[in-house]
């Protein structure tokens, strides 16, 4: 498919990810239509500190996954849907799981509802690498088998199966795209790299972290957009799911001395109780296997080696320790 002349939606334009996906869809002249989340201090999210020539260029609906006649509305007209809305932090999902059905579940069918009934040429559907729960077997392709270790996995294993049936039950023409751990600017302080950073950065130097020992495959936000713009392109992607990762993996505790190393601190490396997920809950290691997307569309993530990935990791770290970006985050405390 080329997205040329297509409108776009993305859902989710607001959030990490989502934002850097708009930016990169204006930039390239494509006409975008953001839906943020619908709030009373009518923020459009990280999008408020979007350059001016995207701002000026992007059209914004403000609204709520979970409302099916929003959505709709929000999809009229739209060539293509870029389905990212969702809630992602693990341990909140502890807190409530309700609102990760209502969200994930729900909003992922209303999102497939309005691209069946305005006639949407293509959806791209966000899945995680938390559903594959801990690795059975390495490089994680995308026929592992799917583990729902929390409530936030388990919701987007549904999601994910509910996009697959639209596609198999009437057709829709969507295609799922499989993120592992994407890092960069923006991202919440939840995520393990900010968590970090913004320790470091706000003067601790006893940094407060849960299991060190997991593994994770780490992809610069960068070439997780250029994965989302690939796929929905790809036509033989359709009723396919496709994993975005780097294909190499790093412990909790390496990464903590890595940012360390990046931001010259001496550490101490603390474990935090409130951090650490229940015993079986705790998604051991994943690692992405990356041959599908390899084939598809030449996928070569920068982070496929350890110089790339350091060197996305030093310019993160520039950014968030920039004050005007710190001054965003709560340094002192957890972020659920």
């Amino acid at each position: 498919m080329d997205l040329n002349g297509k409108k776009i939606l993305v859902t989710g334009a607001d959030g990490f990810i989502g934002s850097h996906l708009t930016e990169r869809l204006v930039r390239d002249g494509r006409d975008v239509r953001a839906f943020c989340y619908y709030n009373s201090f009518d923020s459009r999210g990280w999008l408020d500190a979007a350059p001016a020539d995207v701002r000026d260029n992007t059209e914004f609906f403000l609204g709520d996954v979970r409302d099916p006649h929003g959505v709709r509305r929000a999809a009229k007209g739209c060539d293509v849907i870029l389905h990212l809305a969702a809630l992602i932090a693990i341990p909140f999902s502890y807190h409530s799981p309700d609102a990760y059905v209502q969200t994930n579940v729900t909003g992922t069918l209303n999102v497939l509802q309005a691209a069946r009934d305005e006639g949407a040429q293509r959806v791209v559907h966000t899945s995680t690498s938390e559903v594959y729960g801990t690795a059975l077997t390495v490089p994680i392709d995308e026929d592992h088998p799917l583990q729902g270790q929390s409530p936030y996995s388990a919701t987007k294993i549904g999601a994910d199966q509910m996009a697959l049936a639209f596609h198999r039950s009437f057709d829709t023409p969507v295609a799922i795209l499989r993120p592992f751990n994407t890092f960069g600017p923006r991202q919440s302080a939840r995520a393990v790299i900010p968590t970090i950073i913004t320790q470091i950065a706000g003067g601790a130097r006893r940094i407060e972290l849960g299991s060190l020992t997991p593994t994770r495959d780490f992809n610069h936000v960068a070439d997780t957009v250029e994965a989302f713009v690939r796929i929905a392109e790809c036509d033989a992607a359709v009723g396919d799911v496709v994993n975005a990762g780097s294909g190499r993996e790093e412990s909790i505790g390496d990464l903590a001395a890595d940012i360390a190393t990046a931001m010259g601190a001496n550490v101490e490396i603390a474990l935090d109780a409130q951090r650490v997920r229940p015993e079986k809950s705790e998604v051991d290691r994943l690692l992405a296997g990356t041959a599908k997307a390899a084939r598809l569309w030449g996928w070569a993530p920068r982070c496929a080696t350890r110089e790339g990935f350091l060197a996305a990791l030093a310019e993160t770290v520039e950014w968030f320790a920039d004050p005007a970006n710190l001054a965003r985050y709560r340094t002192g405390g957890y972020a659920i």
